[in-house]
């Protein structure tokens, strides 16, 4: 798969001072003689979010910079980072058993400097433990200090203690080298953090409060991603429909103004953007997937409950009502708009007719894909500490109804594209089978068609032929 290598101008003093130590640890390769093939390698493993895959493309930028290569193998690595996730139990246990993995690799070579970053270690318990149990890991640095990796990373080959970097305010670097490892598909951070405290959600806590990006500075990064060869830029942030950008014809830019900005931008590109709060879901957003051909209609819109009661106790800030009426007005707008969703089963407190209203939810809302999670409890979160924790069994029976209801609805809804001709890009040989392409186009779903890698990164017309669950297949327009 092709990479793409991006820098920007440095955003603040701090930064500066941070990735000033680029140069310092190049330079120390440079006089051992580890430059061209000799030149030692790094290797990332990245759990979780957009974002975090996002921030492991900085961190894999910063490697780039100082002078190490990418490995897939973490055995010939002598840099290993692992960007970890916290918004589930499951995740934060498969990344501590992945990194107590790493210490045979760190008994063989002593040389080898491994560090974690990402949510699990902006959690002081968490990186405590990593300290006190993991003494083969050499730094930790938390979602907000990113910047600061390179510093890290040159004090642990000069030999300087441990270090564990808990941020005391999260600010927005800019600067910091990005290598992505697509150069047709590009993820683009717009703002960091949440505001909205759900009371299940660890994301305020472990990536701060609400912090966006300037309107230039991301249409400066929109647009080198189009003029290096980027088809399909999706726009990240925890809660874009809050986004920020500063003044601009003597209002606020909203996500609506940045959308249109972006789509102004010479190019033939898709733009999509995630993830969507449905109470800050505005009219004037809604009219900007709906006139600009370059924003692919598809929103994901996470409801997380269809009853009332159980949202109230979610913190959600909507009804079910209120969601509903938000959707009519989507697909007024977009008729034929592919509309996604998360939704959690077992929340604290969740009766069988909770569960009922949250099926409903779904007929109603007839959803084209839908991202169901088993509740999680996190520490020092609300909904941790609520009574009436639903016992695991029955979240099963219910999630199983739920995947049920999910997939019937999916087959409905797929089931309109079928002998239709779509716009696909071409993201990559399929993993299945390899004498299929498989891409995107308007819809969320992927598409699969026979087809030359020379076509990797190119739209192309696709004639649907047979309509999946969850995927499309057909073959290339005559």
């Amino acid at each position: 798969m092709s990479e793409q290598y991006i820098e920007s101008a440095v955003s603040d003093p701090e930064t500066a001072e941070h990735l000033a130590h680029i140069g310092a640890v190049r330079s120390r390769l440079e006089k051992e003689g580890r430059v061209g093939e000799d030149a030692p390698k790094y290797f990332i493993q990245t759990f979780g979010c957009q974002q975090n895959e996002a921030d492991s493309e900085r961190l894999a930028g910063l490697c780039a910079a100082m002078g190490y290569v990418k490995t897939a193998l973490p055995e010939e690595a002598e840099l290993i980072l692992v960007n970890t996730c916290a918004v589930r139990e499951h995740a934060e246990k498969k990344a501590l058993s992945i990194i107590g993995s790493y210490k045979h690799i760190k008994d063989q070579n002593p040389a080898v400097v491994i560090g974690v970053g990402g949510c699990m270690v902006t959690q002081k318990a968490r990186a405590d433990k990593l300290r006190g149990s993991y003494p083969y890991v050499s730094f930790t640095f938390d979602t907000g200090a990113v910047d600061r990796v390179p510093a890290l990373l040159d004090h642990a080959l000069s030999g300087g203690k441990r270090e564990f970097v808990l941020s005391e305010e999260w600010k927005i670097a800019e600067g910091i080298p990005i290598r992505r490892e697509s150069k047709h598909m590009a993820w683009l951070s717009i703002m960091y953090g949440c505001n909205n405290f759900c009371s299940y959600c660890i994301v305020p806590y472990v990536r701060g409060r609400e912090r966006s990006r300037s309107a230039e500075a991301i249409l400066e990064e929109a647009e080198a991603l189009i003029a290096d060869g980027a088809r399909d830029i999706t726009l990240l942030g925890q809660n874009v429909n809050s986004y920020d950008g500063g003044p601009y014809d003597d209002r606020r830019v909203d996500i609506a103004d940045l959308l249109h900005r972006i789509c102004a931008l010479d190019g033939d590109f898709n733009l999509r953007f995630m993830t969507s709060h449905p109470k800050d879901a505005s009219e004037r957003l809604i009219e900007a997937m709906a006139t600009e051909p370059k924003v692919v209609k598809h929103f994901h819109l996470p409801v997380q409950s269809g009853s009332d009661r159980i949202l109230r106790a979610m913190n959600r800030k909507y009804t079910a009502e209120a969601y509903l009426e938000k959707i009519a007005k989507i697909r007024a707008a977009v008729p034929d708009v592919s509309l996604t969703s998360d939704i959690i089963v077992g929340f604290p407190g969740e009766s069988e007719e909770d569960f009922e209203a949250t099926l409903e939810m779904m007929k109603a809302a007839r959803y084209d894909m839908v991202y169901s999670f088993i509740y999680s409890p996190r520490s020092g979160t609300p909904a941790a500490s609520m009574p009436d924790q639903i016992p695991r069994e029955v979240s099963s029976e219910r999630m199983e109804r739920l995947l049920s209801l999910g997939a019937s609805i999916a087959d409905e809804r797929n089931a309109r594209f079928l002998e239709r001709r779509i716009r696909v890009l071409a993201e990559d040989v399929s993993k299945t089978d390899a004498s299929m392409l498989t891409g995107r186009g308007d819809p969320v779903r992927p598409v699969h068609f026979p087809g030359s890698r020379a076509l990797i990164g190119q739209f192309v017309e696709v004639d649907v032929t047979e309509a999946k669950t969850y995927c499309l297949e057909g073959k290339i327009a005559e």
